[in-house]
């Protein structure tokens, strides 16, 4: 049966030299720096913006829900604002809860 199966012997060789750790964290600081410019970079930014929006918010002005409300501003107060969805309906929000402002008369057109 021997004639099959060949007789593998470990050859006696000088060990390999251990690579630099440069070489060893490569990859892992390439998969940061994707990961960096790829996701946390642009939410970064995102949210950067959507600060910037609702530091903005002004009375009057048309805006759009996280839930998909389209209302006017009534009132705004530090953590709140009052929003009029409809002739003589306001509602009260979390500033948060804003995702977008509309231009001006969106809500006559809707």
């Amino acid at each position: 049966m021997d004639f099959f199966i060949s007789n593998a012997y470990a050859q006696a060789a000088g060990a390999a030299p251990a690579p630099s750790p440069l070489f060893q964290f490569l990859p892992l600081i390439i998969l940061f720096g994707i990961f960096y410019f790829m996701l946390i970079r642009p939410q970064m930014k995102r949210s950067k913006e959507q600060r910037a929006m609702i530091a903005a918010l002004a009375k009057g002005d048309e805006v759009i829900t996280s839930g998909g409300l389209l209302g006017r501003i009534e009132d705004i107060a530090e953590q709140f604002i009052t929003l009029e969805v409809a002739p003589g309906v306001s509602i009260k929000l979390q500033k948060h809860a804003i995702s977008a402002v509309l231009p001006k008369g969106t809500l006559k057109s809707a």
